[in-house]
């Protein structure tokens, strides 16, 4: 059977010859004797791809000597709880609220001090996220200011990067990381699931400056604690060995294809595309106010629930998968991640016009 084009949301595609390595790696890694499942995490072969997959993502967010990567487990969802246990602590946080994702990272966050829902969407249907200048001075002694960079469910992305003023910033980029140049050196944390633009689930990458880990709770149980883990190399317990060669070798196919200002060029092309057909015609509905459009999800629907199911249904048997929206938020989404390629996008355009012709 052949590859089909895949739109999922996550786990998402993988550039093809990240796969076509992960394939004689789990057989043989170079140097191991063993494939890459088979190798110990503390052993030299398996140390050198963890320092590589460390450099490569330094260098692609342009991190400053004072932030420390992590190779987490749990996914984004633990860092929810994880980031107000460490720096919350009974005190005040900051939250912007443009989709599910960060509205569980706001509920989570509640169990642990005070937080400030500065900006939301939630009434507007999560519609759009703040432009520029949008969110409002946050209140004295707020120790940190959080957003979703983009919104996966909904389709809406930042096109900026707040200014947190005096409070520290954290970011969840876990479906837009290396799509695009952002200044990482401005993050104080930033964590990523894996899973969309990294490599496969299962890790979870956390970047931390290291002035906040004097600020983290003392007294969180060790695979908790952010200063532990940096102490320990994400080494304090067997991590996910697998997800990481694949990030790994993802940050490698990145530098490789021309970094991530190639990415973005890809990423805007395609998904200018595929916007282009949706305002083409009355058929097609955007979920997001054009402003605030990700490149990353695009959510949109047709003129009725049973219409959407139809189209889905059409165009698995067409070979393109990964177009149900979430279900919590129904329609229609398509991905288009960094491994998205033109092909699918072109083919997904094309079968949209079809699709219109015979049920417009």
């Amino acid at each position: 059977m052949a590859r089909e084009h895949n739109f999922s949301a996550g786990p998402a595609a993988l550039p093809e010859p990240v796969i076509r390595e992960a394939q004689e790696a789990l057989w043989e890694l170079p140097g191991a004797g063993a494939g890459v499942l088979e190798i110990s995490h503390r052993g030299k072969v398996f140390d050198a791809v963890v320092h590589s997959a460390r450099d490569r993502l330094r260098r692609l967010l342009g991190l400053a000597e004072d932030q420390e990567v992590l190779f987490l487990h749990g996914g984004a969802r633990t860092q929810f709880y994880q980031v107000p246990l460490n720096l919350l602590r009974g005190g005040r946080a900051a939250y912007v609220e443009t989709g599910a994702w960060s509205t569980y990272a706001i509920d989570d966050a509640r169990r642990y001090g005070e937080v400030d829902v500065v900006w939301s969407s939630r009434d507007t249907g999560f519609d759009r996220v703040p432009a520029r200048g949008d969110l409002p001075p946050l209140a004295s002694g707020t120790r940190y200011l959080h957003y979703t960079s983009n919104n996966t469910i909904y389709g809406g992305q930042f096109d900026h990067v707040p200014d947190p003023g005096d409070a520290w910033l954290v970011c969840d980029a876990s479906s837009d990381i290396l799509s695009r140049p952002v200044d990482g050196a401005r993050f104080d944390l930033l964590y990523a699931g894996a899973q969309k633009n990294l490599g496969p689930s299962g890790v979870t990458v956390v970047v931390v400056r290291r002035g906040l880990l004097d600020h983290c709770d003392p007294e969180l149980p060790s695979m908790l604690r952010y200063p532990v883990q940096v102490a320990k190399e994400s080494m304090l317990n067997t991590p996910s060995t697998f997800a990481i060669f694949v990030v790994e070798r993802v940050c490698a196919w990145i530098e490789a294809e021309g970094g991530v200002a190639e990415m973005a060029r890809r990423t805007e092309a395609r998904a200018q595309q595929l916007y282009g057909a949706i305002d083409a015609s009355d058929f097609w509905t955007g979920r997001v106010q054009p402003a605030s459009r990700s490149r990353m999800n695009v959510a949109f629907r047709t003129p009725s629930a049973e219409l959407d199911a139809r189209f889905v249904a059409e165009a698995e048997a067409a070979g393109l998968r990964g177009l149900k929206g979430h279900r919590s938020a129904g329609g229609l989404r398509a991905s288009l991640y960094n491994a998205q390629t033109d092909a699918a996008v072109e083919a997904l355009v094309a079968f949209m016009a079809d699709f219109e012709v015979r049920h417009g």
